[in-house]
């Protein structure tokens, strides 16, 4: 079949594929520990759950308007206020099936073919694919382990060119759970005015974050870069609803206008029974939230202490998300039984066939001599699974 050169230029998501093989060895009774989910490991509070059964017993199953329904951006409107202190109107958001959903048709608005967009490494695998498919081209800004792997003011400024049209943001960020201060924000937010560019905000982690650690929305630090900054957001990960595929943005009115006729034509309106659900999770009780994010801390503690004792590797200890993004480029270039582990794609699979353990390979984030661990199971999963990593690294020789 002859397909479309956009359709041919689209990469697998790594990370999906990797859960795949995961699930699919389960399956075939093989104990595999899996660190590659990236969607927390606990039910959606039952409070949330209630609500979506309310709206099937009353009927609440048929289309609604495709931007969402007016309680939902009501709720969404609240949520900015109470957590961002961002003020916005309804008619300034938009609800789609997840963030990711969100982000695609942002992309697909904002960007013309040969736009370039600023995207820093690591990056969350799927930020470079949506920009190629709207036919502009991702400029990749690498940023350090000893730079807590944060974008600066200095190297944003160097990548802009007369074709940048937007930079993507991620704070928490996958996969390095680097948190931005307001300082940091208030930096790159000088930087985008005074170039006149557009910078979206994925905030999708925002209530998943450690110790003095706070998160800030660059688009409180003013009006103007509000502006300039389309925010994204959703439930998935904060309540634990990957499944119910809620997400949303806030931005300009006539952004939002158009992002609306896209989803006329795409997906039409988002899950009907899932946003009354998502109603209740922004404006129910939050303490499951927290307690969700005590367990996470207590696993990131665990995590990295126990990886950085593994000779031959450090982690950095990350700020927020529930992700470790080890460095293992010491074990690249060693062998085992003659073949050589010469990428993190293939030290994955090493780790995969000889231990059963999944991880993802670094490279997928635009990092090679890392790889990903979600720590987003049980506490004696990731007891086991670092156990194994362990006895699998040893084995490797020169």
């Amino acid at each position: 079949m002859l397909l479309s050169r956009r359709a041919r230029s689209i990469s697998p998501s790594p990370t999906l594929a990797i859960t795949a093989q995961a699930k699919k060895m389960k399956e075939e009774g093989i104990e595999v520990i899996s660190f590659g989910a990236g969607e927390p490991d606990f039910d959606t509070p039952q409070n949330i759950k209630e609500a979506a059964l309310k709206a099937m017993r009353e009927g609440f199953t048929k289309y609604t308007p495709t931007s969402g329904i007016e309680k939902l951006k009501e709720a969404i409107v609240y949520k900015f206020k109470r957590d961002n202190n961002l003020d916005y109107d309804k008619s300034q958001i938009i609800v789609s099936s997840g963030a990711k959903h969100s982000l695609y048709n942002l992309i697909q608005t904002l960007c013309n073919p040969d736009d370039e967009v600023i995207i820093p490494t690591p990056f969350w695998v799927s930020y470079p694919e949506m920009v190629k498919l709207a036919e502009a081209k991702p400029v990749f800004v690498r940023t350090s382990e000893k730079g807590d792997f944060k974008l600066s003011k200095d190297k944003l400024k160097g990548a802009i060119s007369k074709r940048v049209k937007l930079i993507i943001l991620n704070s928490p960020s996958n996969p390095a759970g680097a948190v931005y201060s307001r300082k940091e924000l208030a930096e790159i937010a000088k930087v985008v005015l005074e170039n006149n560019l557009y910078l979206v905000s994925d905030e999708i982690y925002e209530k998943i974050i450690y110790g003095n650690n706070e998160h800030c929305s660059i688009a409180s630090l003013g009006e103007e870069i509000k502006e300039r900054t389309i925010v994204v957001n959703g439930v998935s990960k904060t309540y634990s609803m990957t499944g119910w595929r809620i997400g949303y943005l806030a931005g300009p009115v006539d952004l939002v206008k158009v992002l609306s006729r896209l989803q006329d034509h795409s997906t039409s309106c988002p899950n009907s029974i899932a946003q009354m659900a998502a109603v209740e999770a922004l404006i129910g009780p939050q303490e499951e939230v927290k307690l969700m994010v005590r367990e996470f801390n207590r696993r990131r503690r665990y995590i990295v202490d126990k990886l950085n004792n593994i000779p031959g590797i450090s982690c950095f200890n990350p700020a927020g998300t529930f992700y470790v993004f080890p460095n293992i480029s010491k074990f690249l270039g060693l062998k085992f039984k003659g073949k050589t582990i010469s990428s993190s794609s293939s030290l994955a699979s090493y780790l995969l066939s000889e231990v059963k353990v999944a991880v993802v390979p670094g490279i997928a984030f635009g990092e090679d001599n890392y790889l990903r661990l979600s720590y987003a199971t049980s506490l004696e999963n990731i007891k086991v699974g670092i156990k194994r990593m362990r006895e699998a690294l040893r084995k490797l020789k020169s």
